[in-house]
C-alpha cells in the first residue's frame, strides 16, 4: 500500500503537488485542502464503470420516456419534472437546520405502498423512529439505518430492494476503499460516484442529502454537482415559518420550477396558494408598504415590501435590506433621486420582503420604490393597488415576463388595479382588475400619490 499526499481545490476539483494559494483553474483563493489517500502497489487493474458499446448513430437508439415516481408531494414532484425518475441521483442542499432531513424523511413517509429506505450517518435509528412518529406516524414499508459505511448502506439496499433510497448525509459517510478521513473531499467525492454507479446499474434512484457551508454553495468538491443528475436547494430563514425549494440542475426537467413549503411543528406542510399567507391582512393605513406581483419560476407571487426612511442617527446613512439584493437597492435610490427629485442623501433607507422570502425577480424594482417613498412621505399606498414592472437607470419602466400571470393572480386575489409597463401586450379578454399602463417612473408616482 502506497500512501499519497496532494491538494485538491475544494471549489473546482482542480489537483496540485504541493499548497498553493490561487487556484490556476477557477482562480479563486484559500480553497485547496490536504488530501491523503493510499494506492494499491499491486498490478490489479481498477474497475471501471462501463455503460454502454460501440457508438451508435442516434436514430438507431430506442429510447421511451421512462415512468416516474409520484413522491406524493404537489411541490416536490413540480420542482423535480413530475416526479423521481428511476436510477437518477438528486442532491437536496441547504442550511444546517433548515428542513432538509425532515423533507427526506417525511417524503418517504408518504410514498404509502412503496418500499424506501433511508439511511442516516447523523442519527441513530431511535432518534428516526422518534422524528417519524412525530411528524406522521410510522409506516409499514419505511426501512431505516444508521451507518457511516458505503459498503454496508449499498449491501442494504441490495437486500432491502427499495423504490427510493435516501443517504443523509454524504458528508457522514465513508468508503473503505479511500483512506481519508469522513468529509474530505475525496470521501464525498468516491462515494458520490459510488453511488452513481450503483443508481444507473440498479436503477434505484437516490435522494442524497449534502450540507452547505458559510459562502452558501455545497460543501465538498464542485464536482459533486456534475456528478448527481440534479441538484435541489432548500433554503428559507430559520426564524420564519416559508421555505422554498429550488431546482439549480435537472437533466429531467426545467430548473424554473420552485416549491414552497410551511414549517410547522408536525413537520412541512405544502403551501398550494402562498399569495394568501404572504400577504398581511392589517396593512390598511401603514405607510412604506407596497404589494408587488413577482414571479419565482414560472410561479406567480404577491408579495409585501415593507420600505422604512428616517433621519439618519448617525454621520453616515444607512442603506439595508433583507430579501433583497442591496446593490440594486443602492441603484433604485440613485434612480430616485437623479430622475424623480427626492432626495435620501441625509436618511436611512430599510427595505424588508416579508415572510422572509428571497426575491431575485426584477419586476419588484417599482414595488420597492414605491414603498420607499411611501415611509418617506408617510403617505399609505392604497392597499387595493398592486405593483409590477422593472426599473431602468433612466427611471423608465421596462417590460416584465409573464405579465398575464401576474396580473391574474392580482386579478384573483382581489386586488382592484395593477400598475404595469405601459406598451406591454396582455390578454385584456374577461379582466374585471383596472390595468394603468406606466412609461415612467414618475407617470407611476403621480398615479399612486395623487391624492
Amino acid at each position: 500500500m502506497k500512501i499519497s499526499t496532494q491538494y485538491v481545490c475544494s471549489n473546482c476539483g482542480a489537483k496540485a503537488p504541493q499548497m498553493i494559494g490561487r487556484c490556476p483553474v477557477c482562480g479563486e483563493w484559500g480553497t485547496y485542502e490536504e488530501e491523503v489517500s493510499a494506492r494499491s502497489t499491486s498490478n490489479k487493474k481498477t474497475e471501471v464503470f462501463v455503460r454502454g458499446g460501440r457508438p451508435q448513430r442516434i436514430q438507431e437508439v430506442e429510447a421511451r420516456e421512462e415512468m416516474r415516481i409520484d413522491m406524493h408531494s404537489t411541490e416536490l414532484n413540480r420542482v423535480l419534472g413530475g416526479g423521481l425518475v428511476p436510477g437518477s441521483i438528486v442532491l437536496l442542499g441547504g442550511e444546517p437546520g433548515i428542513g432538509k432531513s425532515t423533507l427526506a424523511l417525511q417524503v418517504l413517509m408518504k410514498m404509502g405502498a412503496r418500499r424506501t429506505l433511508y439511511a442516516s450517518g447523523e442519527e441513530s435509528v431511535k432518534q428516526l423512529k422518534l422524528r417519524a412518529e412525530r411528524l406522521m406516524g410510522v409506516p409499514d414499508n419505511l426501512y431505516i439505518m444508521a451507518e457511516t459505511s458505503l459498503e454496508r448502506i449499498l449491501d442494504s439496499v441490495s437486500e432491502v430492494q427499495p423504490d427510493v433510497v435516501v443517504v443523509d448525509s454524504i458528508q457522514t459517510i465513508a468508503t473503505e476503499s479511500v483512506e481519508a478521513s469522513i468529509g474530505s473531499l475525496s470521501q464525498v467525492r468516491e462515494c458520490a460516484t459510488r453511488i452513481l454507479q450503483y443508481a444507473k446499474e440498479k436503477n434505484v434512484p437516490f435522494i442524497i442529502v449534502g450540507h452547505i457551508n458559510k459562502e452558501g454553495s455545497l460543501a465538498g468538491p464542485k464536482v459533486l454537482e456534475h456528478i448527481v443528475d440534479t441538484v435541489l436547494q432548500f433554503e428559507g430563514d430559520q426564524h420564519y415559518m416559508y421555505r422554498i425549494l429550488r431546482a439549480q440542475k435537472n437533466r429531467f426537467g426545467s430548473t424554473s420550477e420552485l416549491g414552497i413549503f410551511q414549517m410547522q411543528q408536525d413537520g412541512l406542510r405544502e403551501v398550494i396558494n402562498p399569495s394568501e399567507l404572504l400577504l398581511s391582512s392589517n396593512r390598511e393605513g401603514l405607510s412604506g408598504i407596497a404589494i408587488a406581483a413577482a414571479v419565482e419560476g414560472v410561479r406567480p407571487l404577491l408579495i409585501e415590501v415593507q420600505a422604512l426612511v428616517a433621519s439618519a442617527a448617525y454621520g453616515t446613512p444607512q442603506r439595508s435590506s433583507t430579501g433583497f439584493d442591496g446593490r440594486r437597492l443602492n441603484m433604485l435610490l440613485a434612480v430616485l433621486e437623479k430622475r424623480v427629485g427626492f432626495k435620501l442623501l441625509q436618511k436611512d433607507v430599510f427595505v424588508n420582503i416579508a415572510g422572509g422570502l428571497r426575491v431575485n425577480d426584477p419586476a419588484i424594482d417599482l414595488a420597492v420604490l414605491a414603498a420607499v417613498l411611501s415611509s418617506n412621505m408617510d403617505v399609505a399606498l392604497d392597499e387595493q393597488t398592486c405593483i409590477t414592472g422593472e426599473v431602468g437607470l433612466g427611471g423608465e419602466i421596462r417590460p416584465v415576463n409573464r405579465i398575464d400571470q401576474r396580473i391574474k393572480e392580482a386579478e384573483k386575489l382581489g386586488f382592484k388595479q395593477i400598475i404595469v409597463p405601459a406598451g406591454q401586450k396582455y390578454d385584456m379578454h374577461h379582466l374585471k382588475i383596472k390595468v394603468v399602463e406606466a412609461s415612467r417612473v414618475a407617470d407611476a408616482f403621480k398615479f399612486l400619490f395623487k391624492k
